[in-house]
Order: structure tokens, then sequence, then C-alpha cells
């Protein structure tokens, strides 16, 4: 809410504070700021009157790097909405609902790297509360939201009040750790204090209801085309179809269902022309049996063209771990090469 008065901002929170106390019947202080566990959060914190949120933990790679978000819960036996960044490259999610405090192990049923959406399904999950999610409304410019989400990854949910600047905006996200990017289109634009954690964490309107789906730039992922006091958000109801899509295991161009495949290598920009530069290959995965090496540049993956990492990785997910696939690359003295790998299983998104 920067450049508003303060008493603009007491008003909003208020407003908000009024929806979560009339929601639970019983008496609300306002967020957790604290970074308290949530399944211990008492009575007032925000924690204990946000039932239909969890707080999404990943283990990243063979680094055993952590990673934090949000998921927006959308079915009682455990079927979560988040971004697919949030659980990108996660060889292992756990997800903790802040309605029982309990801790689940999760799968990724599915993602859509094209629109930042990945479904979760929590392992032995049943009676948790679901978030309201409004599909209809017609949003506008200047409509009060709030952003909900476990922000800075503190094990604590948060809110950030503000307002919607624009609709149906596009942004570049460029992944580091894949070398990838994909262009975002049809964005809710808002103004407020958007975290790293927040992403995947639901976009609320005054009424309650989930808007939108909160997605946010972190460590290795950025965003390009948007205000550096810009959030965004995906429209719920983009989303949600993602979800049921995945939900059905309904696979398309975009939409990846079940475990990924790996082709086990680090790929960026090429200095010229097309293909997918290598700049490291993981030990004991399919690149390196096939021959791969770092300064190799990668023409075609199955028969189809590599004009870039971003063109790279889209084929990689449309395969599965097992499958055969050919691959031609050019070596680091010039000489063309190529090999058939079987693919195989990678980290999720």
């Amino acid at each position: 809410m920067r450049g508003r008065s303060a008493l603009v901002l007491i008003v909003i929170c208020a407003a908000f504070a009024a929806y979560f106390l009339n929601r639970q019947g019983s008496p609300a202080t306002g967020p957790d700021q604290g970074g308290s566990n949530p399944t211990s959060a008492g009575p007032g914190t925000f924690s204990s009157i946000s039932p239909d949120l969890v707080l999404v933990n990943g283990t990243l790679g063979q680094q055993q790097e952590q990673a934090a978000g949000t998921g927006v819960v959308l079915t009682s036996t455990g079927e979560v909405l988040t971004n697919n960044h949030v659980i990108e490259g996660a060889t292992a999610v756990q997800v903790t609902d802040v309605g029982n405090g309990r801790t689940y192990t999760a799968t990724v049923a599915g993602y859509d790297r094209s629109h930042d959406v990945a479904l979760l399904q929590l392992q032995a999950a049943q009676g948790l509360a679901t978030a309201p999610l409004d599909t209809s409304t017609q949003l506008s410019v200047g409509q009060q939201v709030a952003s909900v989400g476990n922000a800075g990854g503190t094990g604590s949910l948060t809110t950030a009040p503000g307002t919607i600047t624009a609709l149906n905006q596009s942004i570049t996200a460029s992944d580091q750790a894949s070398g990838s990017s994909e262009q975002l289109t049809g964005l809710i634009q808002v103004k407020a204090n958007v975290r790293p954690g927040d992403s995947g964490g639901p976009l609320v309107a005054t009424s309650g209801k989930v808007i939108g789906i909160t997605t946010a730039a972190g460590s290795t992922y950025q965003f390009r085309g948007g205000s550096s006091t810009a959030g965004f958000a995906i429209p719920i109801a983009r989303a949600l179809a993602i979800g049921k899509q995945i939900a059905a295991g309904t696979s398309s161009a975009t939409v990846h269902i079940g475990p990924t495949a790996q082709l086990g290598v680090e790929v960026g920009d090429a200095q010229s022309g097309g293909g997918a530069a290598v700049i490291g290959v993981l030990p004991g995965e399919p690149a390196q049996a096939a021959g791969l090496a770092s300064g190799d540049l990668i023409t075609s993956f199955g028969g189809t063209a590599v004009d870039s990492p971003t063109t790279l990785v889209t084929l990689v997910d449309r395969d599965r771990p097992g499958q055969s696939v050919p691959v031609t690359w050019t070596d680091q003295f010039g000489q063309s090469r190529s090999a058939t790998v079987t693919l195989g299983t990678g980290p999720a998104g």
C-alpha cells in the first residue's frame, strides 16, 4: 500500500479482519507476523482462522535445499492448487494443513509450466476444510484485495492488503534453475506487498472468496515486464480449470501428468544460433551415459528441432520416465552426434 495514507491501510486491514471474524465466529487479532509454527498457533492468530490453506515445503535435488510456498485446498481429500515454480525441482514435498495442523507427504499430480500451475495430492488426507472460490465475479481496477501466504517462508501466514491496478497483464517468468522462460498472460496485477513464499496462495476479495492464485518471484524465479512494486495473480477460473484437467489425468501440449522425465543436463542460451547449450551434465543420468558433455549444443530431441532451452524443457515435459528418445547435438569440437537415450525420473515440475 505504498503511497497511500495510514488511514486507508487501517481501513483495508479492518475489512479483512472483519471478514475472517464473521467467518469463524471468534476474535481475530490480525496476521501472525512472529514466525510461529502454524500447527501450534493459538486462538486469534491469522493461522488459526485460515483453515483452507496449506504451507508447502519442498526439498530440492541433490543439494537438499528447501523451498517454501503456499497452497489452496480444493477438496476435503487433499487436492491442493499451487504454483508450478513452488514445487519445481523438488524431490520431496511436505505440506502442512493450517486447519488441522497436520503435515502430509504430497505427490505432484501434474503441472502446467506455461501457466505456473501445479496440483498436489496429499496422501491419506480426509476431512480438510476447502477454500471458497469465486470464478464468476467481474474484477475491476481499484478493487480491494489481499494476498495471503507464507511470506518469507517463515511457516506463518501473513496478509498483504492492496488493490487491483490492472487486468489481463503479461509478464515473462524466467527460471534460472532450468534455463527456461515462460510468457504468463491474463494475469491480475495488484499493488500489495507480495513476497516469495506467498506463491501459490490465494488472492482474496473482500467477500472472502478466492479470486486468484498469487505468483511471486523468488531466488531463481524472476519476472520481466512488470513493475518492481507489483504483484501478480492467476485468475482462479483459469487455475481451477487446469487443476481439474490434471485431476482428470488429461495431458496436453502444456499440461504434464505424473512423474517428470529427466535427460540429466543443465542448459542455457546458445551464444550464437539456436539450440540449448549444455552447461552441466548430472552424473549417472541418461545424458552422461549418451556421451553429452559441457560445451555441447543440443539441436534436436525426439525428432523435433531444439531452438532454445525453453523448447528442450517443453519437449522433455511431454515424455515419461523410461521412454527412449533420439537426441542430436553438436559437440564442443563442432562434430554432429546423436544417440537414443532412455529418460530417467527427475524432480517435479
